[in-house]
C-alpha cells in the first residue's frame, strides 16, 4: 500500500498542495491514503505527519514529492527514515535531490542503508558528547550523583540526547546524574525543552525553586548558568 504525505509551510493561501497531491495520485497513492500539512517544517508541529507515521504499516511504502517535506532537518530525517527502516516501511521520493530513494530499488534500498548508517554515526556521537560533557564536569570539580540544579550544559546533554527515538529516559538521566523526573521536567520526549527547559536556555530564570523543589538559579561562584 502507498501512503503519501505533502506539505507546505504557509497556511495563507499563498502555496498550494495542488502540485504536490497529482504528483502522489500520478504515482498511484490514493486520495484517501494521502497525508497534508499546512506548517513549517522546523518550527510548527505537523499533526499530519504524526498522523501519517502511526498509519504506516509494514510492507506500505511512505511517498514524498520532495525529500525536504520530510524532516525538520537532517537529525530529523535521518531519525525518521532510520524508524520507517526498523518498521519494514518502504520509503519513495518522487523529485528533487532525494528522487533516487525508492526502496522497492536497489539503489533506494542502498540509499535507505546510507541513511541508517548516519542514524548509527549520530547515536555514537550522543554517546560520545554526552561521556565527554560528563568528564569535562567532573573536572570542574562537579561529581555524579543528583544534583539538584539543571544547568545550561546538562540540559542540552539531554536534550541531543532525547532526540534519538530509541534513547532510553532512565539512561540518559543515568549517564547525566539527575534523575528521570528531573529530566522529564526540563525535556519533552521528542528532546524539545519544555517552559522550565526553555527558561534555562534563554537565561531567564530567577532565584528560586524549579520543578518538584529543583533549584533553577546556581550560586555566582558555581559558574553555571
Amino acid at each position: 500500500m502507498l501512503i503519501g504525505y505533502v506539505r507546505v509551510s504557509k497556511s495563507d493561501g499563498s502555496q498550494t498542495l495542488a502540485p504536490q497531491r497529482d504528483a502522489l495520485l500520478a504515482t498511484g497513492v490514493a486520495s484517501e491514503r494521502i497525508y497534508q500539512d499546512l506548517a513549517s517544517g522546523r518550527h510548527d508541529a505537523r499533526p499530519g505527519l504524526l498522523a501519517c507515521l502511526k498509519a504506516l504499516q509494514p510492507g506500505n511504502t511512505l511517498v514524498l514529492w520532495k525529500l525536504d517535506r520530510l524532516g525538520r532537518d537532517l537529525r530529523h530525517l535521518v531519525v525518521t527514515a532510520e524508524d520507517l527502516r526498523v518498521r519494514g516501511v518502504g520509503l519513495k521520493v518522487l523529485a528533487g535531490a532525494g528522487a533516487q530513494i525508492d526502496t522497492t530499488t536497489a539503489n533506494g534500498r542502498l540509499a535507505f542503508g546510507i541513511f541508517a548508517a548516519f542514524a548509527e554515526f549520530e547515536r555514537e556521537l550522543i554517546a560520545e558528547r554526552t561521556t565527554a560533557g560528563l568528564a569535562a564536569a567532573r573536572a570542574r570539580g562537579r561529581m555524579g550523583g543528583r544534583p539538584r540544579k539543571m544547568d545550561r550544559a546538562t540540559l542540552m546533554m539531554a536534550m541531543t540526547a532525547m532526540v534519538d527515538h530509541k534513547a532510553v529516559a532512565a539512561d540518559v538521566a543515568k549517564r547525566l546524574g539527575i534523575t528521570t523526573t528531573t529530566l522529564y521536567a526540563y525535556v519533552n520526549g521528542d528532546g524539545t525543552p519544555k517552559a522550565p527547559g526553555q527558561a534555562v536556555l534563554d537565561g531567564t530564570v530567577s532565584m528560586g525553586r524549579g520543578p518538584r523543589g529543583t533549584s533553577l538559579s546556581p550560586p555566582a561562584q558555581s559558574g553555571i548558568v
